[in-house]
């Protein structure tokens, strides 16, 4: 199971970024996954805490976005979603596509929590 490998990279990145804000620690954590990423979000969900104890969002909520698969045509230049075993274009129907989303794998947005300042 890769996932717990791809887990256990998402609480070093979150860490750096509670790190980055002087937070305390992390509330919610949403994570964009296409589906040609090669993450199944449910073995990801699964092995987050696994990765994840201990650590500062040891409590924080995991949250997933879906990026559609899109492709733009090489030979009409549209922009179109395609399928996940078929990246024609959507416009022309040609098979020479480049894809532009849906092979993600990104660190969306975290929520931290930081203590209150104390004044003088």
């Amino acid at each position: 199971m890769h996932e717990l490998a791809v887990a256990q990279a998402l609480v070093e990145q979150v860490d750096a970024v509670i790190d980055q804000h002087g937070a305390t620690l992390a509330r919610l954590i949403r994570v964009r996954i296409g589906p040609l990423a090669g993450v199944v979000p449910e073995l990801l969900a699964t092995a987050f805490p696994l990765a994840a104890a201990g650590s500062r969002m040891e409590h924080a909520e995991l949250e997933f976005t879906h990026a559609p698969i899109r492709v733009r045509c090489q030979t009409c230049g549209a922009e179109t979603e395609a399928a996940m075993n078929r990246l024609i274009c959507g416009a022309c129907g040609d098979w020479h596509t480049q894809i532009i989303s849906g092979d993600e794998l990104l660190l969306e947005s975290v929520e931290l929590e930081t203590s209150p300042t104390l004044a003088p």
